[in-house]
């Protein structure tokens, strides 16, 4: 007997079944799931951080390889990613689910528990959304919302030369891993490859929350941005944002042997792979010589996202990768339209 559907049970119990498994809704939730929109009361004393992102089938993720729930957590992880960047505390979430008719209900299911799974871990409230029938691809589309106070945001511009460029995390990593995936479509890949790792870090990226709040609060980041479109594209975003240049460091690199051997499998010359390569969905951000005590004290306290100095933040505004052989022009970042 076929698997039910979404088709079969169609939109007003997909939205029930959403419901039935929401925990309570906090007190600042006026109005939640069930009426025309939500109704939140603003945090005091705080701005309001806005974010969305969408998820489509076969741009970002392939149901070949990527189970549902790592398609859920995803797609609210890549949000969460962007409040962390701005040094915002996750607080709500709208959830636009674009449905094949031959969805599964299992894979509905298992999609929503990944996003539930994902919010629960950020104290993150889902408000609402929509549901509608796709012809086509599965498109999951996330807006979130965080709260920061005014005098901590976190913007990209800010750099001035001098201040030291830091990355979390790994560089590469999640390339590597799609790259593994990708390679073995239906299969699980053996984990003696150590990219277990890496394939992690693509599927279901855990967003840099705590970092980004201890950079905000501390005010000890100049500028921030998340390395969605991979590194190479955040440290340009943060150069451009302030007018500035930048040298990269390739010997400082944090890339996984695991990760370099596998980018050598491919072909690829392993640091233009990292830098390149989106979906890491790591911390990019720039520090002032006079703040670098304070950030000490900030990696002590969220030791459990190491941070690398990568580089620095020049005045000419050119942007280097330097190498032990010389230097040259940093490659680019993943671009939809490029």
């Amino acid at each position: 007997m076929p698997a039910p559907t979404v088709g079969d049970i169609g939109e007003r119990e997909v939205i029930r079944r959403v419901r039935r498994r929401l925990p309570a809704a906090p007190d600042w939730l006026a109005v939640g799931i069930g009426d025309d929109a939500a109704v939140a009361r603003p945090a005091r004393n705080r701005d309001e951080v806005l974010t969305t992102d969408a998820l489509v089938e076969g741009v970002h993720f392939d149901r070949a390889y990527v189970p549902p729930e790592a398609i859920g957590a995803k797609a609210l992880a890549v949000n969460l990613s962007d409040l962390a960047s701005m040094g915002a505390e996750p607080r709500l979430a709208l959830l636009s689910l674009v449905l094949p008719a031959d969805t599964t209900v299992s894979d509905l299911d298992s999609l929503v528990g990944g996003m539930l799974d994902m919010a629960a871990r950020h104290g993150v409230t889902l408000a609402g959304g929509n549901v509608s029938r796709s012809p086509g691809p599965l498109i999951v589309d996330v807006t979130a919302i965080g709260c920061v106070k005014p005098r901590d945001i976190l913007l990209r511009r800010g750099a001035r030369p001098g201040d030291g460029i830091y990355v979390s995390g790994a560089v590469g990593a999640a390339r590597a891993g799609f790259l593994s995936l990708r390679g073995a479509p239906g299969a699980a890949p053996r984990g003696e490859d150590g990219l277990d790792a890496a394939r992690a870090r693509f599927l279901a990226p855990e967003p840099r929350v705590r970092l980004g709040l201890l950079l905000a609060r501390n005010r000890v980041a100049s500028a921030c941005m998340d390395s969605s479109d991979g590194l190479a594209d955040a440290v340009r975003g943060i150069a451009d944002a302030g007018g500035v240049g930048a040298i990269v460091e390739a010997d400082n690199l944090p890339i996984p042997g695991a990760v370099r051997s596998r980018f050598e499998e491919e072909g690829l010359d392993p640091v233009a792979a990292a830098v390149e390569g989106g979906e890491d969905y790591e911390l990019l951000f720039t520090v002032p010589r006079r703040r670098r005590r304070a950030l000490a004290g900030v990696l002590a306290r969220a030791a459990d996202v190491p941070c690398a100095r990568i580089g620095s933040v020049t005045r000419e505004r050119r942007l280097v990768l330097r190498r032990a052989g010389g230097e040259g022009p940093l490659p680019g970042g993943f671009a939809h339209f490029g």
